[in-house]
């Protein structure tokens, strides 16, 4: 009879969780479990759909005469992208994130109003991500030298919902060519026995 090895220590739930932004150039979090600190600014409550970790992938195929399975495959488009639902929409850095402005564009005005217009012409708004997903003393962090949202859901008001920013944030290479680098802190895997 086979033995099924399991281990629940060896498995994540994204039980809780946070992310930040910052300007590109800002170095990754030293320690994951440590408040990052400015020019680190939190993006406050997430919806409790958690974060997504997208894996965007395309390949090439190739059959030789003859056969009928590839013998090779070429990868030819591999993009990673986060997803998640931001519910502080009055936050400065999520205004600024969403309607790709500066931050000091959202200062109020001597009245106490924040007045800023939406262009038809949107240029290029990178920034650095730090993403962390918590479950006891397990976690994993995400750091994103290089991301943009690419991607904004439509936005409802109503009585009986909390108004969000959907987003998908699309991660670029940085100089040494990754896209996202990763900190876990996860149990060690006993070693197999064969029982």
């Amino acid at each position: 009879m086979v033995n099924i090895t399991r281990a629940a220590d060896l498995a994540l739930v994204g039980a809780n969780g946070g992310g930040w932004v910052a300007p590109v150039g800002t170095p990754a979090v030293n320690s994951p479990l440590t408040q990052p600190l400015a020019p680190w600014a939190p993006l406050g409550a997430i919806s409790d759909n958690g974060l997504t970790y997208g894996f965007d992938e395309n390949s090439q195929e190739f059959t030789p005469w003859g056969l009928s399975s590839p013998f090779r495959t070429q990868i030819t488009k591999s993009v990673r992208t986060f997803k998640l639902t931001v519910w502080e929409t009055s936050r400065v850095a999520v205004q600024s994130l969403h309607y790709r402005l500066d931050q000091a564009d959202l200062v109020p005005d001597g009245t106490g109003l924040t007045k800023y217009a939406e262009t038809a012409s949107p240029v290029p708004d990178r920034r650095a991500f730090w993403f962390l997903v918590i479950d006891g003393d397990a976690y994993k962090g995400f750091y994103v030298p290089q991301g943009e949202i690419n991607d904004r859901s439509d936005v409802s008001f109503k009585q009986d919902e909390m108004s969000g920013y959907e987003w998908t944030i699309t991660t670029y290479p940085d100089e040494a060519g990754n896209t996202v680098y990763h900190v876990d802190k996860i149990p060690a895997t006993p070693a197999y026995t064969g029982s």
